[in-house]
C-alpha cells in the first residue's frame, strides 16, 4: 500500500470518529434516560400494577446501596440495578460525607430513579404516629403495634423485660418488666421505628411528665416511688368517670392505711390475663385464684404496676381526697356507688343487682 493509500485511509477513519462517537453517545444517553425514567411512565394509559400509589419500603440499618437497589427493582420501583449503581457512584463522588439512610420511606413508580434515589439518601422519612390510652397495658400495648405493623407482639413483650437503668437511672430497683411506665400519649415517629425507639420514646415522657408530679409530692407522701405509680395504675383501670378518679383513689388509699385489702378487680383481672364485662363479670373462682397481683387475696399493692397511669390518675394518687368511703361498687354505667361502711355497701351491691334483674326481665317481655 502506498504511502497516499495509507494517508487516504486513516483520513477516512478521521471523518468517520466524530459520527462513531455521537453514535455511541446518543445510544448510553438513550439507555440511561430509559433506565433511570419513572417506571409507571412506560404503561401511557397509567394503569400500572400499583396504580401509581406511593409504596411503603422499610431500609433496615446497615443495608448496602446495591442491596437497596435489589429491594427497589424487585418492588419495580426502578428498572436497572446498572443504573442504581451508577447513580450511587456519582453521588459518591459528589458527597463524600453522605449515604443512604435507614427508615421507612413512601416511594412512587411515577417517580425518577434519581428522584428515588436522593430521597432514601437525604433521609426524607415517613412520619408515623402511635397512640397509647391510659390505662393500657404492656401486652395490649404489643397487640397494637402488630396490628398496626410496627413490629410483632413478641418483640415489643421482649423488650419491654429488658429494664434500662442506665440510661434511666429513675426506674426502681428489680422490675421484672415496664408495665406502668411507658407514659400514655400519642407519639411522632420517623425513621427507623423498632421496639426500643418506642420505648425510649415512652419513658422520655413519663420522665417529663409524671417525675415531677412525685418530686413534688415526695415530701408528703407516704408511698415509695414504684408503690405510687401501681396505685396510680389500679386507680387507672377503675376510674370510667374523671370526676370519680380522686373518690376512687381515696377508697384505695384509706383500705392501705387501715390494713384492709383493696379488693380491686383490675388486679384480678391482670393476673390472668382477661378482661371482664358487663355480660361476662368475674366470678368467684376467679376472685379467688392465687397470684401476687390479687388484691382480694393479698393485703397491699400488687409487686408491679397493672397499667400505664395517665397524669390525672397520678396526681389524684399521690394526693387523694380526704373522704370516710371504703366501699366502691359498679353501677355498670361507668360510675360507681361509694360507701362509708360494709352494711351501706352491701346494701348499695343488692341494689344494682335487683336493678340489673328487673331490667333483664323487662328485656325478656319485650323481646316475647
Amino acid at each position: 500500500m502506498t504511502v497516499a493509500s495509507r494517508l487516504s485511509k486513516w483520513f477516512f477513519y478521521l471523518l468517520l470518529l466524530p459520527a462513531t462517537i455521537a453514535l455511541c453517545g446518543w445510544q448510553g444517553w438513550s439507555w440511561w434516560s430509559w433506565a433511570s425514567a419513572p417506571v409507571a411512565a412506560s404503561n401511557p394509559s397509567g394503569a400500572s400494577t400499583r396504580d401509581n400509589d406511593a409504596v411503603q419500603i422499610r431500609i433496615p440499618p446497615g443495608s448496602t446501596a446495591e442491596e437497596i437497589g435489589e429491594t427497589l427493582k424487585d418492588l419495580g420501583l426502578i428498572r436497572s440495578l446498572t443504573a442504581w449503581n451508577l447513580w450511587t457512584r456519582w453521588q459518591t463522588l459528589q458527597d463524600g460525607n453522605g449515604s443512604y439512610q435507614a427508615g421507612t420511606y413512601a416511594l412512587s413508580p411515577s417517580d425518577s430513579l434519581q428522584e428515588i434515589a436522593g430521597t432514601i439518601w437525604g433521609g426524607q422519612v415517613v412520619e408515623r404516629s402511635f397512640t397509647i390510652p391510659e390505662g393500657w397495658s404492656i401486652r395490649e400495648m404489643a397487640a397494637y403495634f402488630e396490628e398496626q405493623g410496627y413490629f410483632s407482639s413478641d418483640e415489643f413483650m421482649a423488650a419491654t423485660q429488658q429494664i434500662p437503668r442506665e440510661q434511666y437511672p429513675w426506674l426502681p430497683d428489680g422490675l421484672p418488666h415496664l408495665e406502668g411506665f411507658l407514659y400514655p400519649d400519642t407519639y411522632i415517629v420517623a425513621g427507623e421505628v423498632t421496639p426500643q425507639s418506642v420505648i425510649d420514646q415512652m419513658l422520655d415522657r413519663f420522665a417529663q411528665v409524671a417525675l415531677p408530679i412525685y418530686e413534688q409530692g415526695q415530701a408528703t407522701t407516704p408511698y415509695s416511688f414504684l408503690e405510687w405509680v401501681t396505685l396510680s395504675s389500679i386507680v387507672e383501670r377503675e376510674a370510667v368517670v374523671a370526676e370519680e378518679r380522686p373518690l376512687i383513689a381515696s377508697v384505695f388509699a384509706r383500705r392501705l392505711e387501715e390494713g384492709i385489702t383493696l379488693g380491686a378487680d383490675p388486679t384480678v383481672e391482670y393476673a390472668l390475663g382477661i378482661r371482664q364485662t358487663e355480660d361476662q363479670p368475674l366470678t368467684l373462682n376467679q376472685v379467688n385464684t392465687p397470684s401476687p397481683y390479687n388484691t382480694y387475696i393479698n393485703p397491699g399493692l400488687p409487686p408491679t404496676p397493672i397499667a400505664s397511669p395517665g397524669r390525672s390518675s397520678l396526681e389524684v394518687s399521690l394526693n387523694p381526697a380526704d373522704t370516710e368511703y371504703l366501699y366502691f361498687v359498679a353501677r355498670y354505667d361507668g360510675t360507681h356507688v361509694f360507701s362509708r361502711t360494709l352494711a351501706e355497701h352491701e346494701a348499695a351491691q343488692a341494689a344494682i343487682h335487683d336493678g340489673r334483674a328487673a331490667q333483664s326481665e323487662s328485656t325478656s317481655e319485650t323481646t316475647n
